[in-house]
């Protein structure tokens, strides 16, 4: 039996995506293997540059995924780590008419008397959809995520590329083992492709952030809301990186909100926001000064069981107390296995550089000294040299996107030049943590939502 039309239409997308992301990342592979095998000198950041530019021209997870992995330290080459960091999710938009036919096709011929305004012309532009600005006709300025077509096509051709790159890293460079990091990425960017999951994120962070006055959430209008469409109260604000040399109080205000909209939800129901891009979040005005955040998108949000909470604080403790049984046992309870005594030393070492000023009782800036630009590189190096004599080490999968979003939180800290007491901070969080408490409140939370328990 021949396929139907839409299944033609899904398999026809799949394999021109495979030719066109094929194409560039097999010939950033290509460079690398034969530079490798013939011994020649290979121009990385040429390669690079050349990689960033024709990943950039593509719209849907691609584009995502490179942002993710330039944040994981060591999984790539600095070259291409820093290029990478450089693809801001600014994919060309649709048209107009493109915008209409895909807006029926989510709520039928009448879609546009279901809102009182529609501008068909995008005011974002990101690697999944674009957002529209409109109005309810009860007068609420709305936010409408309008998700690009065929992207699920695009996301299977896209991991699968992903895959052969990361076969050839582990053969060429085997001190990080990737797999559990390429399956956590699948099923992270598969799961941002249901806007109706994502809905269900935002109403679970309106309800654990509900008594946080320096966040605020996007309330959800489902009868506008498709499986591909999602639309949202719109939030005003101003970019983060339009504050950043503001007098250091309002610095150190909108830190202090970064950080309890992301640590509270985690010590308190066992979710990040995993995705601390700075676009995902802006500052909303108060009394005519800065007051707080908005955090804005919910697509990558990462539900942990509570054991995963209690080793994360399992480890703090351990370090902050040079306990070195509690430091194993949380490493084991997050999945690494096959420790040896050198192993966890290298780990350690990473852990005391997220951990750092968490461990620090007095105000101090993320950095604390160190140049920006230099900030956790002299760790990694040395953490990546390590492995490669006494790994490989297997990343865990649920340790991927934790230590991924801790890296791009410090970013933003370090952006805003925020001088806090994180160690302060962090205990207010998790002093009442009970592994009892943080089960029995994220089974509420999660139930509330629709969500199920990791």
């Amino acid at each position: 039996m021949p396929p139907r039309d839409d299944e033609a239409n899904r398999l026809t997308g799949r394999l021109s995506r495979y030719a066109r992301v094929g194409t560039n990342v097999a010939g950033a592979a290509a460079s690398i293997a034969a530079a490798r095998l013939f011994g020649a000198s290979l121009d990385r950041e040429k390669n690079a540059a050349e990689l960033t530019r024709a990943l950039g021209g593509l719209k849907g997870p691609i584009m995502k995924v490179a942002q993710l992995l330039s944040t994981i330290p060591e999984v790539l080459p600095p070259e291409y780590a820093s290029e990478l960091q450089k693809l801001q999710s600014e994919a060309p938009p649709m048209g107009p008419a493109f915008v209409k036919r895909r807006m029926m096709a989510e709520l039928g011929p009448d879609w546009e008397k279901r809102f009182a305004t529609f501008d068909k012309v995008p005011a974002a532009a990101a690697s999944l959809g674009q957002v529209h600005r409109a109005t309810a006709h009860d007068g609420l300025k709305l936010a409408v995520k309008l998700q690009y077509p065929d992207m699920q096509s695009a996301v299977e051709a896209d991991l699968a590329q992903l895959e052969i790159l990361f076969a050839i890293q582990r053969r060429m460079d085997p001190a990080i083992d990737t797999r559990e990091i390429i399956k956590e990425i699948g099923d992270r960017v598969r799961e941002e492709l249901d806007y109706r999951r994502e809905a269900k994120h935002a109403a679970l962070y309106s309800d654990v952030l509900a008594d946080e006055s320096l966040v605020r959430v996007p309330t959800v209008r489902p009868e506008l809301s498709t499986g591909r469409l999602l639309t949202l109260s719109w939030l005003d604000g101003s970019k983060m990186l339009s504050h950043i040399d503001r007098p250091l109080a309002i610095r150190n205000r909108l830190a202090t909100a970064m950080f309890r909209a992301w640590w509270h939800p985690f010590a308190h129901i066992g979710v990040i926001h995993g995705d601390p891009h700075l676009g995902n979040y802006t500052v909303f005005e108060e009394d005519g000064e800065p007051g707080g955040i908005n955090l804005l998108d919910y697509g990558c949000v990462r539900i942990f069981p509570p054991r995963f909470i209690a080793a994360v604080i399992d480890l703090y403790k351990g370090l902050e107390t040079n306990d070195g049984a509690r430091v194993v046992h949380a490493y084991e309870t997050w999945g690494f296995r096959n420790l040896s005594r050198d192993l966890i030393d290298i780990l350690n070492v990473w852990a005391r550089f997220i951990y750092g000023p968490l461990l620090d009782d007095r105000v101090r800036s993320i950095a604390d000294g160190v140049a920006p630009g230099e900030y956790g590189r002299r760790e990694a190096f040395q953490v990546h040299k390590a492995l490669k004599e006494k790994g490989p080490v297997t990343i865990p999968q649920e340790f991927v996107l934790m230590d991924r979003a801790a890296i791009g939180l410090g970013g933003v800290f370090l952006h805003l030049k925020a001088e806090l007491n994180f160690y302060r901070l962090y205990n207010e969080e998790i002093e009442r943590f009970s592994l009892e408490g943080v089960t029995a409140r994220q089974n509420a939370a999660l139930g509330a939502a629709g969500l199920k328990a990791a």
